[in-house]
């Protein structure tokens, strides 16, 4: 048996990533998340924001995710979210173009502020990666 938490990053069209890993953080509607092994049960939406998985081997995995759910059970951590894209698959030009639109757009569209924080959240990913 290994001393790892099992990790599945799932979006609606694949699985992202599945694997060992030593640490998940995300970011949940109340705050950001650490889990280690031995963590207490949790289920939580999550926010447009940067997931980061430390695998037991090789780079650590930094993805995004467009809100969706966090499930923490007997070391095993779930991610599930609509849309999941891992930093090196962000076209970084396109969300800085993005945020600014959606800058562009506060105050007028419902729809703005989340948009401002799935493109910020892109960039911090790629940032975070490089």
């Amino acid at each position: 048996m290994t001393d790892a938490l099992q990790v599945e990053l799932v979006a609606a069209d694949r699985v992202v990533w599945s694997g060992g890993a030593t640490m998940v953080i995300a970011r949940t509607v109340d705050g950001d998340v650490g889990v280690l092994r031995g963590h207490a049960p949790v289920l939580s939406a999550l926010t447009e924001a940067v997931v980061e998985i430390t695998p037991e081997e090789g780079t650590e995995v930094i993805a995004t995710v467009d809100g969706g759910f966090l499930s923490v059970a007997n070391d095993r951590v779930s991610i599930l979210s609509e849309h999941v894209l891992l930093a090196h698959e962000i076209d970084l030009s396109k969300a800085e173009v993005e945020l600014e639109e959606a800058r562009r757009l506060l105050g007028t569209n419902n729809d703005a502020e989340k948009r401002i924080r799935r493109a910020e959240a892109r960039i911090r990913a790629v940032e975070k990666a490089s």
